[in-house]
């Protein structure tokens, strides 16, 4: 099993979760995060006054894949949410040794 963690603009959301409904992905955890990469966050005017923004607003998806389904589901997630331009985001992809449905005892991909 592999753990995607995708960092993305929030604004994506919604078109990434219906598009990975299309392959049967059953659940997600979203987190709303902050932060920058490689841009180093950008300067904003407010009231006449200039000021650096170091951390973006982003949005922190965590989904839970069979191995099988990982290449898969990381090309639909680029597919969905390159826009080409600077902060598109980035997905980790890390081994899931075990993950269990507390309700029923189940182990493995079958607790996906």
């Amino acid at each position: 099993m592999k753990l995607l963690r995708c960092i993305i603009q929030p604004y994506k959301l919604d078109d990434l979760r219906a598009a990975l409904e299309t392959f049967g992905v059953k659940g997600m955890t979203i987190h709303e995060v902050k932060g920058h990469g490689r841009q180093k966050g950008h300067t904003e005017v407010y009231r006449g006054s200039e000021y650096h923004v170091s951390f973006m607003p982003k949005t922190m998806i965590e989904i839970a894949v069979p191995d099988e389904q990982a290449e898969p589901v990381i090309s639909k997630i680029i597919e969905t949410v390159r826009t080409g331009r600077i902060g598109d985001g980035k997905i980790f992809v890390s081994t899931l040794d075990d993950a269990i449905r507390i309700r029923t005892g189940e182990r493995g991909p079958d607790a996906l």
